[in-house]
């Protein structure tokens, strides 16, 4: 189609349209879109002063919708909360007094570590949607706040499966805390033992099952992470030190069949190997509960489905989990994972002890998953990270996140933990997402 002349006109003085005036955000994509509208449909002459008022209009429309278009732009890491982690000069931690929340932990790693060293720690599966929807998800399921209760002696001790502990989340598993601090996970059980909160270190650890073990509390409690290797002879070997040296418990890991496509740590030279075995199936774990009478609880559940199999496979426990969003990209964050049981079998937060992790970074992280019937929340990453300042780093953050969940758990009006439900929650923006189990 030949231009029209008449908008070819138009384009002389447009440059000056704007003049005395200051153009308003989409101001030139807008006046282009003008343009080519002309072009295509034809015209009549029109004046400059028109032009400036189409564009000066609608982009007012525009701009108001632009902010909450970025708005939903996922961020990538930490929000911003005002920590200037940019005044302190580059591979140097900032002073732990001026870590004020769990994520300032991350911030300060990202800046403190080596690239290959974080990247590690920092790696999703894939695209790392799934990594971003976990830390996101949390701000779509909106909080009920009631008044005029008394929540003066608000009390965070927990019990989990028979075990006391003085706060309902847990320091969850993750493998080479040795990236962080030459005393790796001694720092994480000693802290753990000093606070009586639940500490389970990764097979993966840089230290040896027994050498962790060894800095435990008297009457320390702790739990411990299991891959299933093919080689039978180190999965009977891994279960027999894990129970000689003192665990209660173990996590077995089931999400992991293969290893996740990890592109961020796989450009450092990580490698994407695993010794786990992809025929590991429930009638596997009915053969692996048999080798220990320490309770096995299956890490990284991820439907409802699986959830129920489990209870019906006799598991004292579930564990739900993506395994930080580092295998499956797009899988659902088992915040969604928790709802999805909620509505369609709401029976298994009682038939079974709930854990879960997957995102936490706050309070009321902890107070949602809590509500949907999770009895233990576990942090992962931020737990490596706080390790980067040493055992006090470590007790730094439980102290921080004790405080964050009186704090939260008080201006929710909540005066005993126990008695959170979904009643305290507003779900109604993901429920119509929330995948439905054909019961006919």
């Amino acid at each position: 189609m030949p231009p029209n002349p008449r908008v070819v006109n138009l384009t002389v003085g447009l440059g000056n349209v704007f003049e005395g005036s200051d153009p308003p955000p989409c101001s030139h994509t807008l006046r282009q879109l003008f343009l080519l509208f002309l072009q295509v449909h034809g015209s009549e002459d029109i004046s400059t002063k028109t032009i400036h008022e189409f564009t000066m209009r609608t982009a007012i429309l525009f701009s108001a919708l632009v902010p909450s278009a970025f708005a939903a732009i996922p961020f990538l890491n930490e929000p911003d909360t005002g920590f200037n982690i940019e005044v302190v000069p580059t591979g140097q931690l900032p002073t732990l007094s001026d870590i004020k929340a769990i994520p300032d932990f991350e911030a300060a790693a990202r800046h403190f570590m080596n690239v290959s060293d974080y990247s590690y720690y920092r790696t999703g599966a894939g695209g790392e949607f799934a990594y971003r929807r976990s830390l996101e998800i949390f701000s779509q399921v909106k909080l009920r706040p009631r008044t005029l209760i008394d929540v003066t002696n608000i009390s965070l001790n927990t019990t989990i499966l028979g075990y006391d502990f003085t706060a309902p989340f847990f320091i969850a598993p993750a493998a080479l805390a040795g990236l962080t601090h030459p005393r790796a996970e001694l720092n994480l059980a000693e802290a753990a033992g000093a606070e009586n909160i639940l500490y389970a270190p990764s097979l993966s650890a840089t230290m040896k099952i027994e050498e962790i073990a060894a800095v435990a509390v008297p009457g320390q409690v702790m739990f411990h992470q299991l891959y299933v290797s093919r080689n039978k002879t180190k999965l009977a070997s891994d279960v027999k030190r894990i129970e000689a040296a003192g665990f209660k418990g173990i996590f077995v890991t089931v999400d992991n069949p293969i290893e996740g496509s990890r592109t961020r740590e796989s450009r450092y030279g990580w490698p994407l190997t695993t010794d786990s075995d992809p025929k590991f199936t429930w009638e596997s774990y009915r053969q692996l509960r048999n080798m220990t009478l320490l309770p096995i609880i299956p890490k990284g559940i991820q439907s409802v489905e699986d959830a129920l199999l489990a209870i019906q496979h006799g598991a004292p426990g579930i564990y739900l989990s993506n395994h930080g969003a580092r295998q499956l990209d797009t899988s659902q964050s088992p915040l969604e994972v928790a709802i999805e049981i909620h509505e369609n079998a709401p029976e298994v937060f009682k038939k079974t002890f709930v854990f879960a992790d997957g995102g936490v970074r706050y309070g009321t992280d902890i107070l949602k998953f809590l509500a949907l019937g999770v009895k233990a929340v576990g942090l992962g990453r931020p737990f490596m990270y706080s390790n980067l300042f040493g055992k006090e780093g470590v007790q730094h953050l439980i102290d921080l996140m004790k405080e964050e969940l009186v704090i939260d758990a008080s201006n929710l009006g909540v005066a005993d933990l126990k008695q959170l439900d979904t009643k305290w929650l507003n779900m109604g923006r993901l429920l119509a997402f929330v995948y439905r189990l054909d019961k006919s």
